[in-house]
């Protein structure tokens, strides 16, 4: 049975082009792990899964072509429909060789130096990507599942989203996300729309857990919002970020093996270097890709062990790419250059140590040297993932064969078996040549089991399902934790419940909730119209109030003293029941707070109008008086600073409504309200908050309890009531 929704799969580039053939216009596919990734999982599962599956991508051909060919009506029956996008040539260059690969490209890959920051690149890249969201906003209908990829589009997410605020929107990214200390370099307001436009996305996914974490820090510092458990809390909607290693099509190069027609291939390479090692290196033409490294270790490597000369044999294949930037051009002049200088210095009438070929390798041809290589060397300088150690490895059907893989590349999380190199050490590069090449077979095969094992468990089927599974999973809980504004009907449930309940328990926040925020904490002292309402409530039959509060013990004893209340004050570190004395955490460790304190008082000198609270149990960051670009970019720097110190201390840092807090950890309202429950238990609970901490008391009691927020945003409470100026009258419908 087929899924009732549509792929919608955008993409810089079609994964074909249209040639002209015979007189005929033919589809010839291309090359690239995305289109290998996609094409396979629609070659196996997009019969039974999606309803239709549409491709959108910049055209490499001409609009008269496709014309033409549409209108073929012999024309190839393809896996999913197309949608070309036919984008101006000269503004096509400055989006794509300009932003996309002469700013994204070397900044995410931490060539710093080969950024070109242009406006122009920046102002082109923004208009195609507002081509793009136009286009598929042309196609696109509301149960659409719309799958956006890689570094050329970041801005898109976002723009779709403006239209489609509830469809589902997924993104990938192919290529590393830098630290945040790289990242920044951008102009603000180029790196602030970025992460604007992946936000956009219901799901975004990048190759390893180090991206992840990189991204979900430019996030907290840009654009502030906090993540927890890799979930960003946007507000109005949650992101999921999340890794997803892409995998390949095991089964295709495995099988490879068995084919006569590349055995016959593999055979001929094996007999014409019958006496010798092969090294096997293939890569496409990238100053990321190490390659003038590569054979700077394998140069000294013969320099340094003259017993492997006339035995081993460097096949080097460089495949072109952008060859339209000047930084490519110069890169395969350097690979040439080294390539020339190595095999003069060592060249013999029978050896040669390196061939190299500049060009495309056809699948059989690639299969063929996969296994006839008794070593692959894999060195990026940096690299999202690199499928190429994946497919060496599915490729040794014999278990032998050893794969030297740079750690700088996203595979080498999955392959800890193979000989990982720092592809900067030309040192380690010479050695670990070496010890590939005498490694003794049993260990080759101990290590290129487990590897391959591993890689039959993650294929590129299962990085599909897996990435669309969570991308619906994370719908459903936007679903489930979309906001209720409570209605006239919900108030009267909850009246009656109270009504017909025997024991009842309100729990009610203070700042934010029963009063204002005030431009300094003393200033917030309740009115006497809150104090009688709290009477009243209180006055109700079997009815208790608690008063649950980041304020300290004091001010709280000091303003309610007369009202018949419980008072929570910290967040649950101390705790006064009605008639009784205040119970303070005074085992608790306070040994932190000489430790955390300069770093408060540091951020309140770099920012004018800040002020630091100490309480009994907690120190408190205020920037509510400050300026609010400025107090923004100081309090993330602060939460920044915060995460580093404390890290491996059990403390906890909050980031509340223009408050920074340290807390022990383990305290939170959540567990006072149930501690306070436990005292006093009742049938009827009513809970309301405004704030972060308030989310541990509403996930704490959603089972037992009416839970309401104040406020929009996403939120574990049943409700929410648009501003605090409506609660003094929602309260009133719990009198008499």
């Amino acid at each position: 049975m087929k899924h009732p929704k549509r792929l919608v799969v955008v993409s810089n580039r079609l994964p074909f082009r249209l040639i002209e053939q015979d007189g005929r216009i033919v589809l010839q596919p291309t090359d690239g792990g995305l289109v290998s990734a996609l094409k396979s999982y629609f070659e196996k599962h997009n019969d039974s899964v999606f309803s239709e599956s549409i491709w959108v991508g910049c055209a490499d051909f001409p609009q008269k072509r496709w014309e033409k060919y549409i209108k073929t009506p012999d024309k190839e029956k393809q896996l999913f429909s197309v949608e070309p996008i036919f984008v101006d040539s000269k503004l096509y260059s400055l989006y794509y060789n300009g932003f996309s690969n002469s700013v994204l490209w070397p900044l995410m890959h931490y060539f710093i130096t080969y950024t070109v920051f242009n406006q122009n690149y920046f102002s082109a890249y923004e208009q195609v990507n507002r081509i793009f969201a136009e286009k598929v906003l042309s196609v696109l209908q509301p149960d659409d599942i719309l799958w956006i990829h890689d570094y050329q589009l970041l801005l898109m997410p976002g723009m779709v989203r403006e239209k489609f605020p509830d469809l589902a929107i997924g993104f990938f990214l192919h290529i590393p996300f830098p630290s945040f200390e790289v990242f920044r370099l951008l102009q603000r307001s180029w790196k602030e729309k970025i992460i604007q436009g992946m936000l956009g996305a219901d799901l975004t996914g990048f190759h390893t857990h180090e991206y992840v974490q990189h991204f979900l820090k430019s996030v907290r510092m840009i654009s502030g919002y906090d993540h927890q458990y890799r979930t960003i809390n946007m507000g109005n909607r949650i992101v999921k970020a999340e890794m997803f290693p892409l995998g390949i099509d095991y089964a295709k190069f495995s099988n490879a093996a068995d084919d006569e027609h590349i055995i016959n291939i593999k055979n001929d390479i094996r007999k014409r270097f019958k006496d010798k090692k092969i090294i096997f290196s293939v890569d496409r033409l990238d100053y990321t890709k190490g390659v003038t490294n590569r054979l700077s270790g394998y140069e000294l490597f013969l320099k340094s062990h003259p017993e492997w000369h006339g035995r081993v044999v460097l096949i080097l294949v460089v495949v072109p790419s952008r060859e339209i930037i000047s930084k490519y051009n110069e890169r395969r002049n350097l690979i040439e250059e080294q390539v020339g200088h190595i095999n003069g210095m060592w060249s013999t009438l029978e050896w040669q140590p390196i061939i190299y070929k500049y060009g495309h390798l056809a699948f059989d041809e690639l299969c063929a040297m996969y296994q006839a290589a008794d070593v692959a060397l894999i060195t990026p300088l940096r690299d999202g993932m690199n499928l190429v150690a994946k497919e060496f490895v599915a490729s040794r059907k014999g278990g032998s064969g050893v794969l030297i893989l740079s750690e700088l590349a996203g595979a080498a999380n999955e392959l800890g078996e193979a000989v990982l190199v720092n592809p900067l050490d030309i040192d380690e590069l010479a050695s670990a040549i070496n010890r590939a090449l005498e490694m003794d077979e049993d260990e080759q095969r101990r290590h290129m089991t487990l590897m391959q094992q591993r890689l039959q468990l993650y294929t590129v089927n299962d990085w599909v399902r897996d990435f669309l599974a969570q991308l619906d999973e994370v719908k459903s809980v936007q679903e489930q934790r979309k906001l209720k504004v409570v209605s006239k009907k919900a108030i009267s449930q909850m009246a009656e419940t109270f009504k017909k309940s025997p024991t009842r328990h309100f729990f009610l926040d203070y700042d934010g909730t029963l009063v204002p925020f005030a431009r300094k904490p003393r200033e917030a002292k309740p009115a006497s119209e809150l104090l009688t309402l709290l009477r009243k409530l209180a006055q109700n039959e079997n009815t208790e109030v608690t008063i649950i509060s980041g304020r300290n013990s004091d001010i709280l004893e000091e303003w309610f003293s007369e009202v018949p209340v419980n008072l929570v004050a910290e967040h649950g570190a101390s705790m006064r029941m009605l008639g009784e004395k205040w119970l303070h955490g005074n085992a608790i460790n306070q040994s932190w707070k000489p430790l955390v304190r300069p770093t408060f008082d540091l951020f309140v000198k770099r920012c004018p109008g800040a002020f630091v609270e100490e309480k009994r149990h907690t120190l408190a960051w205020h920037y509510r008086n400050v300026d609010p670009e400025l107090g923004f970019v100081r309090s993330r720097e602060l939460i920044d600073n915060l995460y580093h110190l404390i890290r491996n201390a059990q403390l906890q840092v909050i980031d509340g409504n223009k408050v920074i807090e340290v807390r022990v950890a383990g305290i939170d309202k959540g567990t006072a309200a149930l501690k306070v429950l436990r005292q006093k238990p009742a049938t009827f609970v009513l809970a309301i908050g405004d704030d972060k901490t308030d989310e541990d008391m509403f996930q704490a009691l959603e089972k037992i309890a009416f839970t309401i927020k104040i406020g929009q945003g996403i939120t574990h409470a049943q409700y929410v009531l648009n501003g605090q100026n409506e609660v003094f009258t929602f309260l009133e419908n719990f009198l008499n």
